[in-house]
């Protein structure tokens, strides 16, 4: 195909095009001139919203969108530094770990019932505030070494009611 040639187009486009360009041909200049003023800010604004607009919110927001992630990555990171140290640290036998357990209990007052269970233990809340429970629960693990097995809590207008079971020791 040469510079000269062009591909056919259907019969019905050329039809219309022969009639778009007489159009064209029967107005004046100066509604060419608003028309073709019309056709570029339609242009412009068809090029603003498909390609300029999607990119320029992009870098606008990826520093807060690294941000949020570099956090993200830190919070991970230091999550599993903390889990090689558990998984570092020797375990305790059951009366070392019931004697914490009995400890960190003690400071949940009356809102808090632990009965030992051989290798188990089981702690029955009713009405802990959620700083209590999560203190205890961090006090199990780091300072008892027990891991929760089992959990059936609920939560209402004075705190968390139910029970916790937890593994004592090396106790699976």
């Amino acid at each position: 195909m040469n510079a000269t040639t062009r591909p056919a187009l259907p019969a019905p486009w050329l039809a219309q095009l022969s009639a778009l360009r007489a159009r064209w041909q029967g107005l004046g200049a100066r509604e060419r001139r608003l028309l073709g003023f019309a056709v570029a800010v339609l242009g412009a604004f068809v090029l603003w919203s498909a390609a300029i607009q999607p990119a320029w919110h992009t870098l606008r927001n990826a520093p807060a969108q690294l941000d949020a992630l570099d956090a993200q990555l830190q919070d991970m990171q230091s999550l599993a530094s903390e889990a090689r140290e558990l998984r570092g640290t020797p375990a305790f036998n059951a009366e070392q770990s019931a004697a914490a357990l009995k400890s960190a209990s003690e400071r949940l007052g009356n809102k808090g019932r632990l009965s030992l269970q051989g290798e188990r233990a089981v702690l029955t809340l009713n009405g802990a505030s959620s700083s209590q429970l999560r203190e205890w629960l961090v006090e199990a693990r780091a300072g008892a070494r027990a891991r929760p097995v089992e959990a059936q809590l609920s939560r209402n207008a004075q705190g968390y009611s139910g029970s916790v079971v937890l593994s004592l020791g090396g106790a699976p």
